[in-house]
């Protein structure tokens, strides 16, 4: 199982399960269904309303004896509207609840919400330190934060996320936030790896797959794993699950690499809200 290891020395497998748009009534059998491939890491958010289902996936898997609690790392992510210190207590309570869990290996703030005269980054991000204190929270980190951002909470608390999970893939590399995260010891996990498979039929990515006799999307997850991100590709079909962890037994060359990198558009390429949007 590849692995990278975080600035407080703890280790967050490599290639994780994402349940983005993983509807609740499919979520308990694709996480279950995951975990029976092999996957370590599963990651979740208060924001995809389906936190209860993908606990009910671990807890099957744990109680069927496909797994222990200690060898899955288990992501969730605070909601926009609970950023008040006092909500993230109480949210917090909430996910593990809803996860059936006693202790969360992460927990990131989803969106940074700069422009909010109401909210404080910094009051959310000194409430998310002090779940720390008492084991039921193993890391702490953001989502979607630009180097600023990272800032102003990092020299606020003197507490560095240990994780920044951002938008990239080949058509938008998010070089600024990417190269700022490496720079700072902080793991970049990619959200969105795959592009939503719009990269599946560039000649780029079908000459790499040709090349290595692999699918497009293996191609793009090596890519990202080289790069040294984490991947949290998302399917509900049983055997994209199972491909999409299958990427250990090839590796690209200098110029396959460079050859997939040539996608990035910057800016241009992005797909999603850039992270000043308000989203209340």
């Amino acid at each position: 199982m590849l692995e990278v290891e975080l600035n407080n020395h703890t280790f967050m497998p490599q290639v994780g399960f994402g349940t983005y748009k993983v509807s609740p009534e499919q979520a308990s059998d694709a996480v279950y269904t995951a975990i029976s491939y092999g996957y370590r890491h599963i990651d979740t958010a208060q924001l995809y309303f389906n936190e209860a289902e993908v606990g009910q996936g671990i807890g099957k898997a744990i109680a069927d004896g496909l797994v222990s609690r200690e060898q899955l790392y288990v992501t969730t992510k605070l909601n926009n509207n609970n950023h008040a210190p006092a909500d993230v207590d109480r949210s917090f309570d909430e996910s593990l609840a809803k996860l059936g869990c006693d202790y969360v290996d992460l927990f990131l703030v989803h969106w940074p919400m700069p422009n909010r005269a109401d909210l404080d980054m910094v009051a959310t991000w000194k409430a998310m330190t002090k779940l720390l204190e008492d084991g039921r929270l193993r890391s702490i980190g953001v989502s979607n934060f630009l180097p600023e951002h990272i800032e102003r909470i990092s020299q606020a608390t003197g507490v560095m996320p240990v994780n920044n999970q951002i938008e990239l893939h080949p058509q938008f590399m998010n070089r600024p936030s990417a190269d700022y995260c490496r720079q700072h010891g902080i793991a970049v996990t990619a959200w969105s790896p795959l592009a939503r498979g719009r990269v599946f039929d560039t000649p780029q990515v079908t000459t790499v797959a040709q090349q290595l006799g692999v699918t497009p999307a293996q191609a793009v997850l090596r890519w990202h794993i080289q790069l040294g991100n984490v991947v949290i590709p998302k399917s509900v079909t049983p055997a994209r699950i199972a491909a999409n962890l299958d990427i250990d037994g090839f590796e690209l060359s200098s110029q396959q690499m460079e050859l997939i990198s040539s996608l990035d558009q910057g800016e241009a390429g992005r797909s999603g809200k850039h992270p000043d949007y308000d989203w209340l």
